[in-house]
């Protein structure tokens, strides 16, 4: 069964974790122990019952009601299976959130319905970070539902008020959905509704599964592999890597970059076994009429032809999460590349979405830049090849941002 990857996002207290803790029951993905293990959390907590409680993990994050780190939680509907990622609300937990998104291939965003909520600035900065690191596949769930009588005219309020920020961090608008739900009553999460009659779509789970089946580019792509190494071979070592795009066929020519290997494929392994084409997803060993010596792990293998392109500086944006300076560190394909400068091009505030003239890189906003590496790295545009567009930054060890190339 394929595993779609969910990144639930949303303000602190609108209701991520009390949403998937609905779903695990209503699925029946939720075992009788973990219910009554919630049951018991609640009662203890002189509380009514709380289904978030099925999927906290932790007896602080019960008591202070908030999740402190990423959790995930796998549910099955149709023919897929959806891991939900639920990531942290809270500013604080900034660096975690950005962890458990990079993860998803859809965004699902809570936003409260309930009229001291609705909107906030954490929940138009976690769809601006989902969207910077390519996640272009979004529903929303406005959730919270009960709270003002299921009323159609506050659904279509926080509809509109994220409609303009939404097409202007680049999300294609008539592609997104909006589903009104109530997590906590249940409603319109795997069926729809009858308390929402007004309401013409697709329950929460049938508008995710829409949104899970569109076409996936990657496999019609050109070839990219992660190399991550080597491992003996019967006549030479071979080259073992995970393959991000397109297909690899023996026979094939293929170049390393940017080792400047140029070779053609002998053998392709698969699981131990000879195949004739590596395809998306697969970990490959391939065995090449080029000696492999050294260690390759980080370099991409491409088609002869249709190469990335090879620098030592590249334009990023960045989500800023600390302070740049010398003694920078970027990881770019597991492997670590010191920095020799960046030069901040301008701002962007990622509650807006809009750009400023400011040279200075401030926490929690977003930054377009032009990063300077201590050697050549293949990059592409994020929008091309997830894998080959993404930097993450650390000075002194800390981690302080994490950046998408833009050329």
């Amino acid at each position: 069964m394929q595993v779609k990857f969910i990144a639930l996002l949303g303000h602190k207290d609108h209701g991520k974790s009390t949403l998937i803790g609905s779903l695990l029951m209503q699925t029946g993905a939720a075992t009788k122990v973990r219910i009554k293990e919630a049951e018991e959390y609640s009662k203890r907590l002189h509380k009514a019952f709380e289904p978030a409680f099925i999927l906290d993990s932790f007896a602080e994050e019960r008591l202070q009601e908030m999740t402190i780190d990423t959790t995930r939680a796998e549910i099955k509907h149709r023919n897929l299976a959806f891991a939900l990622i639920d990531v942290p609300g809270h500013e604080e937990l900034i660096k975690n959130m950005i962890s458990g998104a990079s993860y998803g291939e859809i965004a699902l965003l809570l936003v409260s319905a309930k009229r001291d909520e609705g909107i906030r600035d954490q929940t138009k900065r976690h769809l601006f970070i989902s969207r910077m690191l390519g996640i272009d596949r979004l529903v929303v769930a406005v959730n919270k539902m009960d709270t003002v009588g299921y009323d159609e005219g506050r659904f279509m309020e926080v509809k509109e008020g994220l409609v303009k920020f939404i097409e202007k961090i680049g999300f294609d608008t008539p592609n997104v959905a909006f589903v009104p739900i109530s997590a906590y009553k249940g409603e319109n999460l795997v069926r729809k509704s009858r308390k929402m009659r007004w309401y013409s779509g697709k329950p929460l789970l049938d508008a995710l599964y829409v949104s899970a089946t569109k076409t996936n580019k990657t496999q019609d792509g050109a070839l990219r592999i992660i190399a991550q190494g080597v491992i003996p071979g019967k006549k030479g070592n071979l080259i073992v890597g995970r393959v991000i795009s397109g297909k690899i066929k023996v026979g094939e020519k293929i170049s390393i970059l940017p080792l400047g290997i140029d070779a053609k494929t002998r053998a392709i392994i698969v699981k131990n076994r000879s195949v004739g084409t590596g395809n998306v997803g697969e970990n490959v060993a391939l065995e090449l009429d080029t000696p492999i010596s050294g260690n390759p792990r980080g370099a991409v293998i491409s088609g002869s032809r249709d190469k990335p392109a090879v620098k030592d500086a590249v334009k990023l944006r960045i989500f800023v999460t600390g302070k740049f300076g010398d003694g920078m560190t970027a990881k770019f394909n597991g492997i670590d590349i010191p920095c020799k400068g960046i030069r901040v091009l301008r701002s962007v505030s990622t509650t807006t979405g809009d750009a400023d003239k400011s040279k200075t890189a401030k926490a929690l906003e977003a930054a377009e830049a032009e990063l300077r590496l201590a050697r050549k790295v293949p990059v592409e545009n994020y929008e091309v090849t997830k894998e080959l567009g993404r930097f993450v930054l650390y000075r002194k060890g800390k981690f302080v941002g994490i950046g998408t190339v833009m050329t």
